[in-house]
């Protein structure tokens, strides 16, 4: 057919090229928002790396009392330090979160099933956005199910949450979250985060895949990535050094923190990879060092 003549095919991620419309603003697609929205996001970026360490620590809201997670009193005040952005649930934060603490803070308002449950898809929002302006959260989190049985009421919960947050300049974090019936591909995460940032939100927190600087490069706003099951410390420390070389703009650790021996010495090492341009190498032997003090 003549109308299909010289029809571009493969797609081209031009990685070389850096993010075209930043002038004014330290993070990509964030330049044309208004004050408030940017001072929400420097809450959570660091200007100078232009990345964030997150924690996060919402797994009670579907799994109960997760191991490591059973005294966020005692926990949360030590990792403070190194911490940029805690994520966790408004009944957590309020209770276990002293107000002290300056570190931003990453509102979970969605909930759904617990794990008692086989399908975690169908969540509502639970959280209004009085209660998260009561609470000054830097963004609120939303758990997105693309391709899973709950992908439209997902889609629906995001798409409330931003138009809510954009009556009052909070930024919106969407959370891709993968199914146990879906693989952990670059097709599908290509796909899934730039459904999620053509909602309107302005971070999408995803996990590394293959091809993964292909993601970032086709999604237009910060990507932070998941630091998902525990795994050894070194490993997860690759896992940040290598994402943030393909462009992420940080990342968020739970249990690779909070289930480590050594919670406080590796957010440290987390730290040193995500703000100061350690390489994985340079970090664990850092760590290494600390548990060995």
């Amino acid at each position: 057919m003549a109308d299909l003549d010289n029809f571009k095919v493969a797609k081209n991620y031009h990685l070389e090229e850096p993010f075209a419309n930043q002038k004014g603003f330290f993070l990509k697609g964030i330049n044309s928002l208004d004050w408030g929205m940017k001072k929400h996001m420097s809450n959570i970026f660091n200007k100078d790396s232009g990345n964030t360490v997150m924690f996060a620590f919402d797994h009670g809201y579907f799994q109960g009392s997760t191991s490591g997670l059973e005294r966020l009193d005692l926990l949360l005040p030590k990792l403070a330090p190194y911490v940029d952005c805690f994520m966790g649930t408004r009944g957590a934060i309020r209770a276990t979160l002293p107000p002290e603490i300056t570190s931003a803070v990453a509102l979970r308002v969605t909930s759904g099933s617990s794990m008692l449950q086989d399908d975690l898809s169908h969540e509502v929002v639970a959280v209004n956005i009085e209660d998260a302006i009561r609470m000054n959260a830097d963004c609120m989190a939303v758990q997105i199910f693309i391709g899973s049985q709950g992908q439209l009421s997902s889609l629906d919960n995001v798409n409330r949450v931003i138009n809510d947050g954009m009556k009052y300049s909070i930024p919106t974090m969407g959370v891709c979250a993968v199914g146990k019936e879906l693989e952990r591909t670059d097709k599908f995460f290509k796909l899934a985060t730039r459904i999620i940032a053509e909602m309107g939100v302005q971070m999408v927190k995803t996990y590394d895949c293959e091809n993964f600087e292909e993601v970032v490069a086709a999604c237009p706003v910060p990507i932070v990535v998941a630091g998902g099951k525990k795994i050894p410390e070194k490993e997860a420390l690759t896992l940040a050094y290598s994402v943030l070389q393909k462009g992420a703009h940080g990342v968020d650790m739970g249990r690779n923190i909070f289930q480590s021996q050594h919670p406080v010495e590796m957010i440290q090492a987390v730290n040193k990879v995500v703000h100061e341009g350690f390489t994985d190498k340079e970090a664990y032997e850092f760590y290494e060092d600390l548990i060995h003090r």
